[in-house]
């Protein structure tokens, strides 16, 4: 959701097709139990400390500046969420794969992703948040499998319907198991099709964007990206 405007309380929603399905019911079973709240479209650069008017004047630009609408597409709204840390905290939490900087996946290929959160909790080397962490597809046609792992109760999506249209797709866990597609009919005469994975902290809102790579050629065998996870197929 997002708001019309700076100068009102009103609130523009779009809902999910499930969503609306729970409204028109009128039962009392839709409920908004989590919200979240980002600044995307704040240029803090406009911040000016010597404004003609003085001080008081210094975020007049930003606070003039007009919001966008709600955009119902998890990939492009919402990307800088705002976080809560805990009084006293100096650094910002970020999260790390081993510097690994892009995963790449063979034609029915697997990967395990165990991501670490550094400077959670003032450990400055990493830990594995307590509530997991969300992963986000953006092209859930290039994977026939797509797996919350090390969860009490991890979401799993295996091969889904999709034809010509990009959609992107959630699961949460500790870590994640991906699996490229195995046929090659969405190549056409390209050799390797690109998307992106974000993850995203459940505990501290932190945040990472990386591309994921699938090739036209057969898996091969390689480490997985993880501290501690054996080969495995990608």
């Amino acid at each position: 959701m997002g708001y019309l405007d700076s100068s009102t309380i009103t609130v523009d929603a779009i809902l999910t097709k499930r969503g609306r399905e729970l409204l028109a019911l009128n039962d009392g079973s839709f409920k908004i139990t989590q919200f979240a709240l980002g600044d995307d479209e704040i240029d803090y650069t406009m911040f000016n400390e010597n404004h003609p008017n003085g001080s008081q004047y210094s975020g007049e630009a930003i606070e003039n500046m007009s919001l966008i609408e709600a955009i119902p597409d998890g990939n492009h709204i919402m990307r800088h969420k705002l976080i809560t840390l805990d009084r006293g905290t100096s650094v910002i939490p970020f999260i790390d794969l081993g510097g690994e900087g892009i995963i790449k996946l063979g034609l029915g290929g697997t990967k395990s992703i165990t991501p670490k959160t550094l400077n959670y909790n003032g450990v400055t080397t990493g830990l594995a948040e307590p509530n997991g962490y969300n992963f986000t597809i953006a092209d859930r046609r290039l994977v026939s499998r797509f797996s919350g792992i090390g969860q009490t109760t991890p979401t799993k999506r295996m091969a889904a319907p999709y034809a010509t249209t990009a959609v992107g797709e959630s699961v949460n866990g500790q870590g994640i198991s991906i699996t490229g597609v195995s046929a090659t009919s969405l190549f056409g005469t390209n050799e390797k099709l690109l998307t992106t994975l974000t993850i995203e902290g459940r505990n501290t809102g932190a945040r990472l964007t990386i591309p994921v790579e699938v090739s036209k050629t057969q898996a091969i065998t390689t480490a997985a990206v993880s501290d501690a996870t054996p080969s495995e197929s990608i």
